[in-house]
């Protein structure tokens, strides 16, 4: 059975627990376990993570330099929200360069990717079935970094991790209709890119996120 992840306690680790707490409250903002418009509270966090306040605070000003979370002074931190007009056309620009990853995945066709993004789409597929609907946000985002590797871009790649995160945590809180529907574009990518067509791959990877961008704003 498909199990989802439990906090890290990350105090009980030999790690840097700036990063390692940046990282854990990162994942829970783009798997939708933290939702736009909660908020942060330090101690709270301290206590999940097994950490010190300090470490939980440095981690919030870290991803508010990201966009994921918003400090208001006086009020706290809280997961950010975004503005329509903003998160359409930061959908466009998403949509735009996934389909460029998608037509370098295409052209260099990795073997090790193909067998990767096959068992990212398993996995999904699996979860569905046992009505795990809320999985398929973090194996989403993995679907999209496995492309990214394989068109082994690098400058496109950098561009593309901010600019993912903040589409997913737009997304995180996304209806398990509309994340099943999202996910079957999946399969036709990952097929155009086996094929080695580029111009098919850009275009199913283009035309999937902005379809699933119109399904959330539209009812947003």
């Amino acid at each position: 059975m498909t199990q989802a992840a439990e906090p890290l306690r990350l105090g009980e680790q030999h790690l840097s627990l700036h990063e390692r707490v940046r990282a854990e409250i990162r994942r829970a903002i783009l798997t939708g376990e933290l939702k736009p418009g909660d908020r942060l509270v330090e101690d709270r966090l301290a206590e999940v993570y097994g950490v010190s306040r300090n470490p939980v605070r440095e981690a919030i000003r870290g991803l508010a330099t990201e966009g994921l979370v918003e400090v208001l002074p006086r009020r706290g931190a809280f997961v950010a929200r975004m503005a329509p007009d903003e998160a359409r056309e930061t959908i466009e620009v998403r949509a735009l360069l996934e389909g460029q990853t998608a037509r370098l995945a295409a052209r260099r066709r990795d073997p090790g990717m193909v067998h990767r993004a096959r068992d990212i789409l398993a996995r999904g597929d699996a979860a569905m079935a046992e009505g795990r609907d809320d999985l398929l946000a973090g194996l989403n985002l993995d679907f999209h970094r496995v492309l990214a590797e394989a068109g082994r871009n690098s400058v496109l790649s950098d561009l593309m991790i901010g600019l993912r995160d903040r589409t997913a945590a737009l997304f995180a809180d996304d209806t398990p209709a509309r994340r099943r529907a999202a996910w079957a574009d999946h399969a036709a990518i990952l097929e155009a890119v086996i094929a080695g067509d580029e111009d098919l791959a850009a275009q199913r990877a283009t035309a999937h996120v902005l379809r699933a961008g119109e399904a959330f704003l539209g009812e947003g």
